[in-house]
């Protein structure tokens, strides 16, 4: 299991770029009263060590035209769960694939540009080879949107 503990410092500088991720390694050296090159090599370790795992922009799907959300059960055959999910990941409204415990074998978020639309994206999912049976629901609001930072805080004890 890779080293998962993070300081006060590592959550600072980790705080400090999520909220303004093209602030750049010399000016949150500045506002931290760090040196840069700590800055530097503690984002360095925190990449290797897998705890960071990407700096891309994060896209909003309703800014695309796909302002329906919803959860997609499936019971599955259980000739594997990895080339399924490689398939499904052909879907490009299949956001994110889990293999889960209960009375589904794995739990797909999916995007659609209209509740028609979801039926298209729910057909093509459910037409996937190995897929046996699925249950929808769909998210009429976000509460707590996907979040880290809480997490972050607490690992560290801060």
């Amino acid at each position: 299991m890779p080293d998962s503990h993070v300081d006060a410092t590592d959550a600072a500088i980790l705080d400090l770029f999520a909220r303004e991720p093209r602030i750049g390694v010399l000016e949150a050296s500045r506002r931290l009263r760090i040196a840069r090159g700590t800055v530097q090599a503690r984002l360095d370790k925190l990449v290797a060590r897998g705890v960071v795992t990407g700096w891309g922009p994060d896209i909003d799907p309703v800014a695309l035209g796909y302002p329906v959300t919803a959860f997609v059960t499936l019971e599955i055959t259980q000739s594997g769960h990895d080339a399924l999910g490689g398939r499904l990941a052909e879907i490009p409204e299949v956001l994110e694939v889990h293999t889960i415990t209960g009375s589904g074998d794995l739990l797909c978020r999916v995007v659609a540009r209209s509740n028609t639309d979801l039926q298209r994206v729910i057909d093509q999912v459910v037409g996937t080879d190995g897929v046996v049976r699925s249950s929808t629901v769909i998210a009429l609001a976000t509460q707590v949107r996907h979040r880290v930072l809480p997490l972050l805080r607490s690992a560290a004890d801060v």
